[in-house]
Protein backbone atom coordinates (compact mmCIF):
# COMPACT_ATOMS: atom_id res chain seq x y z
CA UNK A 1 0.00 0.00 0.00
CA UNK A 2 2.76 2.32 -0.79
CA UNK A 3 0.48 4.36 -3.41
CA UNK A 4 -2.52 4.48 -0.59
CA UNK A 5 -4.81 7.46 -1.87
CA UNK A 6 -2.66 9.01 -4.61
CA UNK A 7 -4.18 10.25 -6.99
CA UNK A 8 -2.79 8.69 -10.51
CA UNK A 9 -3.28 9.34 -14.23
CA UNK A 10 -1.43 6.39 -16.85
CA UNK A 11 -1.13 7.04 -20.55
CA UNK A 12 -0.96 4.64 -23.19
CA UNK A 13 -2.45 2.10 -19.97
CA UNK A 14 -4.04 -0.38 -22.32
CA UNK A 15 -1.02 -2.54 -23.32
CA UNK A 16 2.82 -2.85 -22.24
CA UNK A 17 4.52 -0.96 -20.12
CA UNK A 18 1.04 1.30 -19.15
CA UNK A 19 -0.39 -1.99 -18.62
CA UNK A 20 2.01 -3.24 -15.91
CA UNK A 21 2.14 0.30 -14.37
CA UNK A 22 -1.69 0.32 -13.59
CA UNK A 23 -1.53 -3.15 -12.25
CA UNK A 24 1.04 -1.70 -10.27
CA UNK A 25 -0.31 1.37 -9.01
CA UNK A 26 -3.68 -0.24 -8.17
CA UNK A 27 -2.36 -3.11 -6.06
CA UNK A 28 -0.32 -0.06 -4.18
CA UNK A 29 -3.66 1.31 -3.28
CA UNK A 30 -4.03 4.13 -6.18
CA UNK A 31 -6.80 5.66 -7.56
CA UNK A 32 -5.79 5.60 -10.96
CA UNK A 33 -7.42 7.13 -14.49
CA UNK A 34 -6.41 4.99 -17.34
CA UNK A 35 -6.18 6.57 -20.68
CA UNK A 36 -5.68 5.37 -24.14
CA UNK A 37 -7.21 5.15 -27.47
CA UNK A 38 -7.86 1.55 -27.72
CA UNK A 39 -10.92 2.53 -25.76
CA UNK A 40 -12.01 -2.11 -25.52
CA UNK A 41 -8.22 -2.98 -24.12
CA UNK A 42 -8.31 -0.07 -22.03
CA UNK A 43 -11.57 -0.74 -19.98
CA UNK A 44 -10.61 -4.30 -19.89
CA UNK A 45 -7.34 -3.20 -18.20
CA UNK A 46 -9.08 -1.05 -16.27
CA UNK A 47 -11.94 -3.68 -15.05
CA UNK A 48 -9.42 -6.31 -14.43
CA UNK A 49 -7.12 -4.24 -12.20
CA UNK A 50 -10.02 -2.59 -9.94
CA UNK A 51 -11.03 -6.06 -9.34
CA UNK A 52 -7.72 -7.13 -8.33
CA UNK A 53 -7.81 -4.04 -5.95
CA UNK A 54 -7.28 -2.96 -3.72
CA UNK A 55 -7.18 0.68 -5.60
CA UNK A 56 -9.79 1.85 -7.85
CA UNK A 57 -9.46 2.56 -11.87
CA UNK A 58 -11.47 4.48 -14.61
CA UNK A 59 -11.00 4.45 -18.01
CA UNK A 60 -10.89 7.65 -20.27
CA UNK A 61 -10.61 7.86 -23.91
CA UNK A 62 -7.49 9.89 -24.95
CA UNK A 63 -5.21 10.49 -27.97
CA UNK A 64 -2.45 12.42 -26.47
CA UNK A 65 -1.61 14.29 -29.75
CA UNK A 66 -5.09 16.12 -29.39
CA UNK A 67 -4.92 19.42 -27.17
CA UNK A 68 -8.67 18.94 -26.96
CA UNK A 69 -8.64 15.30 -25.92
CA UNK A 70 -5.82 15.90 -23.46
CA UNK A 71 -7.55 18.66 -21.60
CA UNK A 72 -11.25 16.94 -21.42
CA UNK A 73 -9.70 13.88 -20.15
CA UNK A 74 -7.79 14.91 -17.76
CA UNK A 75 -11.11 17.13 -16.45
CA UNK A 76 -12.56 13.97 -15.95
CA UNK A 77 -10.20 12.04 -14.65
CA UNK A 78 -9.36 14.78 -11.86
CA UNK A 79 -13.18 15.46 -11.19
CA UNK A 80 -13.42 11.39 -10.33
CA UNK A 81 -9.97 11.59 -8.15
CA UNK A 82 -10.94 14.57 -6.69
CA UNK A 83 -7.57 16.19 -7.99
CA UNK A 84 -3.56 14.92 -9.49
CA UNK A 85 -0.39 13.71 -7.95
CA UNK A 86 1.01 11.46 -10.66
CA UNK A 87 1.19 11.68 -14.20
CA UNK A 88 2.83 8.22 -15.27
CA UNK A 89 3.35 8.97 -19.20
CA UNK A 90 4.40 5.83 -21.01
CA UNK A 91 2.31 6.61 -24.72
CA UNK A 92 4.24 6.54 -27.37
CA UNK A 93 4.93 5.42 -30.98
CA UNK A 94 7.78 3.84 -32.67
CA UNK A 95 9.36 4.31 -36.43
CA UNK A 96 11.21 2.13 -38.35
CA UNK A 97 12.30 3.84 -41.63
CA UNK A 98 15.92 4.84 -42.96
CA UNK A 99 16.70 8.30 -42.35
CA UNK A 100 16.84 9.10 -46.64
CA UNK A 101 13.49 7.79 -46.26
CA UNK A 102 11.22 9.72 -43.74
CA UNK A 103 8.58 11.33 -45.19
CA UNK A 104 7.15 15.13 -43.61
CA UNK A 105 3.93 12.90 -42.74
CA UNK A 106 5.89 9.76 -40.40
CA UNK A 107 8.08 12.42 -38.46
CA UNK A 108 5.16 14.42 -37.84
CA UNK A 109 3.57 11.22 -36.63
CA UNK A 110 6.22 10.27 -34.43
CA UNK A 111 6.69 13.70 -32.98
CA UNK A 112 2.90 14.18 -32.43
CA UNK A 113 2.76 11.41 -30.13
CA UNK A 114 5.89 11.32 -28.21
CA UNK A 115 6.54 15.01 -28.16
CA UNK A 116 3.31 16.76 -28.04
CA UNK A 117 2.09 14.37 -26.52
CA UNK A 118 4.38 15.47 -23.74
CA UNK A 119 4.20 18.82 -23.72
CA UNK A 120 -0.24 18.59 -23.39
CA UNK A 121 -0.12 15.98 -20.95
CA UNK A 122 2.20 17.52 -18.79
CA UNK A 123 0.82 20.57 -18.94
CA UNK A 124 -2.48 19.44 -18.16
CA UNK A 125 -0.70 17.64 -15.18
CA UNK A 126 0.91 20.80 -14.11
CA UNK A 127 -2.13 22.92 -13.87
CA UNK A 128 -4.10 20.20 -11.61
CA UNK A 129 -0.70 19.70 -9.40
CA UNK A 130 0.41 23.25 -9.07
CA UNK A 131 -1.85 24.25 -6.39
CA UNK A 132 -0.90 21.14 -4.40
CA UNK A 133 1.68 22.68 -1.83
CA UNK A 134 4.17 21.04 -0.61
CA UNK A 135 2.54 17.79 -1.60
CA UNK A 136 3.70 18.73 -4.98
CA UNK A 137 3.50 16.04 -8.01
CA UNK A 138 5.55 13.39 -10.30
CA UNK A 139 5.40 13.42 -13.78
CA UNK A 140 7.22 10.85 -15.21
CA UNK A 141 8.10 10.82 -18.56
CA UNK A 142 9.42 8.29 -21.20
CA UNK A 143 13.15 8.58 -23.06
CA UNK A 144 14.66 5.94 -24.90
CA UNK A 145 18.29 4.65 -25.01
CA UNK A 146 17.51 5.68 -28.71
CA UNK A 147 17.77 8.93 -27.44
CA UNK A 148 21.10 8.85 -25.89
CA UNK A 149 23.14 7.02 -28.82
CA UNK A 150 22.98 6.15 -32.41
CA UNK A 151 19.40 4.49 -33.46
CA UNK A 152 19.71 3.42 -36.76
CA UNK A 153 16.73 3.13 -38.63
CA UNK A 154 14.55 5.24 -36.36
CA UNK A 155 15.89 8.70 -36.51
CA UNK A 156 12.94 10.06 -36.03
CA UNK A 157 12.14 8.18 -32.84
CA UNK A 158 15.48 8.62 -31.35
CA UNK A 159 14.92 12.69 -32.06
CA UNK A 160 11.81 12.69 -30.70
CA UNK A 161 12.64 10.51 -27.54
CA UNK A 162 15.83 13.16 -27.13
CA UNK A 163 13.36 15.92 -27.14
CA UNK A 164 11.17 14.15 -24.53
CA UNK A 165 14.55 13.76 -22.09
CA UNK A 166 15.11 17.37 -22.90
CA UNK A 167 11.95 19.31 -22.21
CA UNK A 168 11.75 16.99 -19.18
CA UNK A 169 15.38 18.26 -17.41
CA UNK A 170 13.82 21.81 -17.93
CA UNK A 171 10.61 21.21 -16.36
CA UNK A 172 12.36 19.68 -13.73
CA UNK A 173 13.86 23.13 -13.04
CA UNK A 174 10.47 25.56 -13.95
CA UNK A 175 8.23 23.67 -12.45
CA UNK A 176 10.35 22.49 -8.10
CA UNK A 177 9.04 25.91 -7.08
CA UNK A 178 5.64 24.05 -6.63
CA UNK A 179 7.15 20.27 -5.48
CA UNK A 180 6.68 19.10 -8.84
CA UNK A 181 9.32 16.56 -9.75
CA UNK A 182 10.09 15.33 -13.12
CA UNK A 183 11.96 13.01 -14.68
CA UNK A 184 12.60 10.65 -17.69
CA UNK A 185 12.79 6.66 -17.64
CA UNK A 186 14.81 4.75 -19.73
CA UNK A 187 13.66 1.74 -20.37
CA UNK A 188 14.73 -1.69 -22.08
CA UNK A 189 11.55 -3.11 -21.77
CA UNK A 190 9.60 -6.18 -23.84
CA UNK A 191 6.56 -4.11 -25.18
CA UNK A 192 4.15 -4.70 -27.93
CA UNK A 193 6.20 -1.88 -29.52
CA UNK A 194 9.55 -3.67 -29.53
CA UNK A 195 7.50 -6.89 -30.43
CA UNK A 196 6.41 -5.18 -34.05
CA UNK A 197 10.40 -4.31 -34.09
CA UNK A 198 11.23 -8.19 -34.29
CA UNK A 199 8.09 -9.16 -35.61
CA UNK A 200 9.40 -6.66 -39.01
CA UNK A 201 13.01 -8.60 -39.06
CA UNK A 202 13.87 -11.33 -40.82
CA UNK A 203 14.33 -14.50 -39.03
CA UNK A 204 18.22 -14.29 -39.67
CA UNK A 205 17.89 -10.88 -38.08
CA UNK A 206 15.82 -11.50 -35.58
CA UNK A 207 17.82 -14.89 -34.33
CA UNK A 208 20.72 -12.50 -34.60
CA UNK A 209 19.75 -9.48 -32.39
CA UNK A 210 18.46 -12.31 -29.54
CA UNK A 211 22.07 -13.64 -29.75
CA UNK A 212 23.76 -9.83 -29.66
CA UNK A 213 21.25 -8.96 -26.56
CA UNK A 214 23.68 -11.69 -24.58
CA UNK A 215 26.41 -8.83 -24.12
CA UNK A 216 24.07 -6.30 -24.77
CA UNK A 217 22.17 -6.73 -21.78
CA UNK A 218 24.78 -7.73 -18.95
CA UNK A 219 21.53 -8.71 -16.05
CA UNK A 220 20.74 -11.58 -17.81
CA UNK A 221 21.15 -10.86 -21.87
CA UNK A 222 17.69 -9.98 -22.87
CA UNK A 223 15.02 -7.36 -22.21
CA UNK A 224 13.35 -6.59 -18.95
CA UNK A 225 9.84 -7.45 -17.97
CA UNK A 226 7.32 -5.35 -17.50
CA UNK A 227 5.96 -6.27 -14.55
CA UNK A 228 8.63 -7.99 -12.49
CA UNK A 229 11.13 -4.96 -13.81
CA UNK A 230 9.98 -2.11 -14.83
CA UNK A 231 6.83 -1.56 -12.40
CA UNK A 232 8.11 -1.66 -9.01
CA UNK A 233 10.67 1.20 -10.50
CA UNK A 234 7.42 3.26 -11.74
CA UNK A 235 5.68 2.97 -7.94
CA UNK A 236 9.14 4.16 -6.35
CA UNK A 237 8.95 7.54 -8.56
CA UNK A 238 5.27 7.59 -7.90
CA UNK A 239 5.52 7.44 -4.22
CA UNK A 240 7.18 9.33 -1.04
CA UNK A 241 10.79 7.91 -1.49
CA UNK A 242 11.33 10.25 -4.96
CA UNK A 243 10.29 13.33 -3.66
CA UNK A 244 13.94 14.91 -3.63
CA UNK A 245 14.74 13.31 -7.39
CA UNK A 246 14.18 15.28 -10.12
CA UNK A 247 15.48 16.13 -13.90
CA UNK A 248 16.91 12.82 -13.92
CA UNK A 249 17.26 9.80 -16.33
CA UNK A 250 16.77 6.63 -14.79
CA UNK A 251 17.96 3.97 -16.95
CA UNK A 252 16.02 0.56 -16.39
CA UNK A 253 18.21 -1.59 -19.12
CA UNK A 254 19.69 -4.18 -17.16
CA UNK A 255 22.97 -2.10 -17.86
CA UNK A 256 22.49 -1.73 -21.92
CA UNK A 257 22.65 2.14 -21.18
CA UNK A 258 24.42 3.29 -18.38
CA UNK A 259 23.57 7.19 -18.39
CA UNK A 260 26.67 9.27 -17.10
Amino acid sequence: MQLKGRRIIVTGGASGIGLATVRAYVREGAKVAVLDINDAAGQAVAKAAAAAGPGSTAYYHCDVSSEGEVNDAFAQATAWMGGLDVLANPAGVLGRTAADEITVAEWNRVFDVNVTGTLLTNQAAFRAMKGNGEGGGRIINFGSGAGLNAYVGGGHYSASKGAVMSWTRTIAHEWAPYWITCNSVVPSIMSPMFKERLAEMTPEARAAYIEGGKKRYPLGGTLGDADRDMAPVMVFLAGEGSRFITGQLIAVTGGSTMVR
